[in-house]
């Protein structure tokens, strides 16, 4: 008789362990999913390598031993209840490190837009340009090349208008030359604009003169001075695309040495010594019996500060 009561009594509590483990599988579940969740939020890309959860279902059901089911079922409770406590504190702290994120880069934005005002200002300030004294590779001042480093005092060319001394530069005007040759007008034009420190206007036109006089002796001139001001701009990106263009699609061009020597100094800009290294073997190697005793001179200079081998 106590052994058929005994065994009521266990069969009697079947259900309830079977639904308290039923229950406590399917928070499991619900755990393994939100940590899959997390650790595709946390490493993006990881090619379905995540973390294997600590608690895992057994392959095949354990005999219970003896020992009563629900002591099994109330210490798995336990323990995916401390999981879910962790799990949550994870969450928190992904969502404060993605707040912090979002405020760096708003920080980082807008000293970026503070920064591009100011470099926009200091553009934009008017000053008296020099004639230049020399030009590399042997041409003369009247040729509207300036020579390699800072500018020298010279005649100053006129950028307003007669009786204006203090122009502002939305208001500052330069003068067109009127040779009689339309390329040569041109880009004196731009070298004028240049020297005025009119840069966006100066890059417009003698974008104009390569594309409109590709064959005459001034595109090698005009694509060179549009590297040179893009580069005066604060934009030594875009003037080593336009250096290195001079020299790929116009390497007899006259300024065809120039560009890569100003290529190797935007490199330097752009913190890459080791490419600036091969583009001074590049001229000395191509250009090497052309190029002047003064421009050999600024190439040992620049490959001393590249520190090329």
């Amino acid at each position: 008789m106590r052994t058929i009561i005994w065994a009521l009594a266990a069969t009697s509590l079947l259900p309830v362990a079977a639904a308290a483990q039923s229950n406590v599988e399917g928070r499991v579940g619900k755990l393994e999913s939100e940590m899959r969740a997390v650790q595709r939020k946390v490493f993006p890309g990881g090619a379905g390598q995540y973390l294997q959860p600590e608690i895992t279902r057994p392959d095949a059901p354990q005999p219970a031993g003896g020992t009563p089911a629900t002591s099994a079922v109330a210490d798995l409770t336990g323990r995916v209840t401390a999981l879910e406590q962790q799990m949550a504190s994870m969450t928190d702290q992904i969502e404060q490190t993605g707040y912090k994120l979002r405020q760096l880069q708003d920080q980082f934005d807008a000293y970026k837009r503070a920064n591009d005002a100011q470099l926009r200002n200091l553009s934009s300030t008017p000053a008296l340009a020099t004639t230049p004294a020399s030009a590399p590779l042997g041409g003369d001042s009247a040729d509207g090349e300036p020579a390699r480093g800072p500018a020298r005092p010279g005649t100053p060319v006129s950028v307003a208008a007669a009786g204006d001394t203090a122009p502002s530069a939305a208001a500052a005007k330069v003068d067109k030359p009127d040779t009689g040759d339309a390329a040569e007008d041109a880009y004196l034009y731009g070298y004028r604009l240049w020297t005025a420190k009119q840069y966006p206007q100066a890059e417009a036109q003698l974008k104009k003169v390569v594309a409109d006089y590709p064959k005459h002796r001034r595109a090698s001139w005009a694509q060179n001075l549009l590297g040179r001001a893009y580069l005066d701009e604060g934009k030594p990106s875009l003037a080593s695309m336009a250096f290195y263009d001079n020299y790929k699609k116009m390497p007899d061009g006259e300024r065809a040495p120039d560009s890569l020597y100003y290529l190797a100094q935007a490199l330097m800009k752009l913190n890459k010594p080791t490419d600036a290294c091969k583009v001074y073997g590049e001229l000395t190697d191509v250009y090497g019996s052309k190029i002047s005793s003064s421009m050999k001179a600024d190439v040992q200079k620049g490959r001393t500060a590249a520190k090329c081998k």
